[in-house]
């Protein structure tokens, strides 16, 4: 093995297929996108330059305004909500025994549904005439919720209805991440923390949580570039409406570009989420300091 792997043209040929796919698959269209954000693109003639103008009407675009805030909203959600609601789970699931895989299994399984066909169900539970509603009216309310409709007041319903639906999606991926980083922590460092007197809470704040600390900054990586890359849960469920008060930067940049035929402009979209998943990531890393231990 060793020396295959001081073999540099096995390793070329090795990798090149990655290499290839990867080019092919995310390079090259990433490069594409860039450039037609410079360009008046329509999808059917070709490009014109017409340099950072895109980015301009991006600054006076209301909708963008509105995606913006609620892709940061639902970013903010989904890192601290599943940080919390994951630890949680996954503490409470290593320390049981009976039901355990049975629990795992509930709670990781919205994870692997579709989130289209998920979308679809919330909504018809939530819709005005069926689910909740029409058991809440079986029950002598006369005027039920309008739920995925109501944006009364400072708080707006829908966002809140469908950012706890995606809690409740996705947080078996952070729970399943911090149970195996956990299962890997030597049971002799949990058993001296017990001798030594520490209760169940201060051995899971001393020692779990720091030796766990590189799963959380990759779970929270990965949260926080799903978050901001939201779509489908939230286009079934909503459309971005009503009047674009749930709309995402993945669903206005849809909206113009397969709807209106801006690629161009929805171009620019793309790098501005592209740009934000960068700088997210690099600040998760940053804050989340991790450092190894002998485990």
């Amino acid at each position: 093995m060793d020396k295959l792997l001081r073999n540099k043209k096995a390793l070329a040929v090795f990798m090149l297929p990655a290499f290839i796919l990867f080019t092919l698959v995310l390079f090259i269209p990433i490069v594409q996108s860039v450039y037609y954000s410079f360009c008046d693109y329509k999808g059917f003639t070709a490009p014109v330059f017409i340099g950072i103008d895109n980015y301009k009407a991006l600054l006076s675009d209301k909708t963008f305004g509105i995606a913006l805030k609620n892709s940061i909203f639902f970013l903010i959600f989904s890192c601290v909500s599943q940080l919390i609601v994951g630890l949680f789970f996954a503490a409470l699931l290593t320390n049981i025994k009976v039901g355990r895989n049975a629990f795992k299994n509930i709670i990781y399984l919205p994870c692997v549904l579709s989130s289209a066909a998920l979308g679809l169900m919330w909504m018809f539970i939530f819709s005005p005439k069926l689910g909740i509603n029409q058991l809440l009216e079986k029950w002598g309310v006369e005027e039920p919720p309008l739920w995925l409709m109501d944006t009364k007041g400072h708080i707006i319903l829908p966002m809140w209805i469908i950012a706890f639906v995606a809690l409740w999606q996705y947080v078996g991926q952070s729970m399943m991440l911090y149970m195996a980083q956990i299962s890997g922590i030597s049971k002799s460092l949990m058993e001296a923390s017990y001798i030594d007197g520490c209760t169940k809470a201060k051995t899971f704040r001393y020692i779990t949580l720091p030796l766990i600390k590189p799963m959380i900054a990759t779970a929270m990586s990965l949260n926080a570039i799903g978050s901001l890359k939201f779509f489908d849960l939230i286009y079934n469920m909503t459309k971005g409406g009503p009047n674009h008060s749930t709309e995402v930067l993945a669903t206005h940049l849809y909206e113009q570009g397969f709807k209106y035929f801006k690629y161009g402009y929805a171009s620019a979209i793309g790098v501005v989420l592209l740009v934000l998943c960068l700088i997210v990531t690099l600040f998760i890393n940053k804050v989340v300091k991790t450092e190894q231990y002998e485990m």
